[in-house]
């Protein structure tokens, strides 16, 4: 039987040398939700940081677990997997929050299914749950130079800080980013993606 539990994964990588990376977009986003639930993260099987609470909005309540994955991104999979088949969570109820280099810093698109576009988070998600129709909260950090040293840059630039003007509007956008998770929930992927994906 299904759980009526939602989970929510923000993706990123563990260890202070990560921190406040553009790659960890989805932990910071994760610390937002945690915040303003309340969500007291603890170890999952030593794959995942992860805490259960309720998000009551416009008069319903939803309980859901938070993750963050701490396989590093190339086997976050393993954990959002580990983690449903704990608490039989569906994949429809499973909700990833990540970086997109495809869309400019502060950008949103919220979407289910489709392709990973090269984000190896989602690659191995999509392996381990043997899906891709989950829903995706996609947050821009804009791209890397291309040219001859593209793949070094990539790496560079995702594993690479916030300029002085994007940290300013950063606590911004993770607020965002927060939200359209919670929107999933409570109002759907149509919803959120006509309130989102335009903007």
């Amino acid at each position: 039987m299904a759980s009526d539990f939602w989970l929510i994964a923000g993706l990123g990588n563990p260890g202070s040398k990560y921190e406040g990376t553009r790659h960890n977009m989805g932990f910071m986003a994760a610390d937002v939700l945690a915040e303003r639930w309340s969500i007291n993260f603890s170890d999952h099987k030593g794959l995942a940081l992860l805490g259960k609470g309720v998000m009551s909005l416009d008069g319903r309540s939803q309980k859901f677990f938070l993750a963050k994955p701490l396989t590093y991104m190339n086997e976050s999979g393993n954990a959002v997997a580990s983690i449903c088949s704990y608490y039989q969570i569906e994949p429809d109820h499973v909700i990833v929050i990540h970086d997109d280099m495809d869309l400019d810093f502060g950008r949103i698109k919220v979407k289910a299914g489709g392709s990973a576009g090269g984000h190896n988070g989602i690659k191995s998600i999509d392996r381990s749950l043997g899906t891709p129709k989950y829903a995706r909260v996609r947050m821009g950090v804009g791209h890397a130079k291309r040219g001859a040293n593209a793949h070094d840059n990539t790496v560079n630039w995702v594993l690479g800080g916030f300029g002085p003007d994007q940290r300013k509007q950063l606590p911004d956008f993770l607020a965002d980013g927060a939200d359209a998770a919670e929107e999933i929930m409570f109002h759907g992927l149509a919803k959120t993606q006509e309130k989102f994906n335009g903007r």
